[in-house]
């Protein structure tokens, strides 16, 4: 599969930590001996669960955002492997794949300014290449059935998600998004902004639901689109924690019924997050206990068919937070969806 780079033991050994009288996930996870033939691969593995990786930026930088999300996958690792393997964690039904090699992109993109319509156009062309990686793999991972987990990267790969689940199912999904942005702007070129807006106009997304909107940092025109459409909803944080007009509670049960009756994604920005290092960080979001609330409930519903975290953006005085916290929603959708 081009691009994909397998996790292999060399990987895991140089970042796992053992103790004596310690069982440590990265122990346990499974890993494919080689790149031939991943479907019949995963097609036969005892897992439900396969954990990839998308180190690209690409899309941030396309969207004028900042760079930093290609780091989130190593990062992310590190603290995973080292967790506790026990009865809750489930490490024997998680493969780790590996990820996507987006090198090259990056290097291009090293040479591009964000000032210059032509880097911009030039960036938007690299997403587009990138989501034909994405959605393959993904349709891969769904089509063997199984659940894929997704480290990225921008929220530009939900476009890849979407659709190669879209495709493996035969059908359109749902999603339910919880995100301070609806990353539901025009088709200008693709970029992390508008990932569900492609999705859902070239027939891949159905009923989609934007969980907490900021609506400072929403225009007029995406509001009047979300609300004029009988296929999107949304609430706003300002509705649910700063008015209290919404009961968050009651606003789960409301996305459930408008989202969980088909085969639906999850997609989790970090920027929704109060105080999470990410692409577009808030003073003003969730809390991580608000995240973790949300993710569980939605990981419990029966159809629930692949998790995206994505656009935290691990600095070096604050990436052991960011692996920490990404680690606790990877395992909390396990937890979840094996209850």
């Amino acid at each position: 599969m081009d691009k994909l780079v397998l996790f292999n033991n060399a990987t895991r050994n140089n970042l796992l930590n053992k103790r004596l009288g310690e069982s440590k996930f990265g122990q346990h996870v499974k890993m494919l001996s080689n790149i031939n033939n991943i479907y019949e691969q995963l097609l036969n593995l005892d897992v439900e669960f396969v954990i990839i990786g998308l180190p690209e930026d690409v899309g941030v930088f396309a969207n004028h955002g900042n760079t930093g999300t290609s780091k989130t996958w190593e990062t992310t690792l590190k603290t995973l492997l080292n967790i506790q393997s026990n009865d809750f964690t489930h490490a024997d039904q998680v493969l780790i794949l590996g990820h996507l090699d987006f090198s090259s992109e990056l290097k291009t993109l090293e040479k591009l300014n964000s000032s210059k319509k032509k880097d911009i156009l030039k960036a938007r062309n690299l997403v587009d290449k990138i989501d034909s990686y994405v959605s393959h793999v993904i349709y891969q991972i769904i089509l063997a059935g199984k659940k894929p987990i997704v480290i990225g990267g921008g929220h530009n790969n939900a476009y890849g998600n979407i659709k190669g689940a879209s495709l493996a199912l035969g059908h359109t999904m749902n999603v339910i998004n919880f995100d301070a942005h609806s990353d539901f702007r025009t088709e200008e070129g693709r970029h992390s902004g508008n990932g569900f807006s492609y999705a859902f106009a070239e027939g891949f997304l159905d009923h989609y639901f934007v969980f907490g909107l900021h609506e400072n940092y929403t225009s007029d025109g995406i509001f009047k689109i979300l609300e004029t459409s009988k296929q999107t909803k949304y609430n706003t944080f300002e509705a649910l924690e700063v008015r209290n007009e919404l009961k968050f509670k009651k606003e789960l049960n409301r996305a459930s019924e408008f989202i969980c009756e088909a085969p639906f994604g999850i997609e989790i920005d970090c920027d929704a997050i109060e105080g999470i290092q990410s692409s577009a960080m808030t003073p003003s979001g969730f809390s991580v206990k608000q995240t973790r609330q949300f993710l569980n409930h939605f990981s419990k519903q029966k159809k629930v068919t692949y998790l995206h975290l994505c656009e935290a953006l691990p600095t070096k005085k604050k990436a052991n937070q960011v692996g920490k916290l990404l680690t606790y929603l990877i395992t909390d959708f396990i937890k979840a969806v094996k209850a």
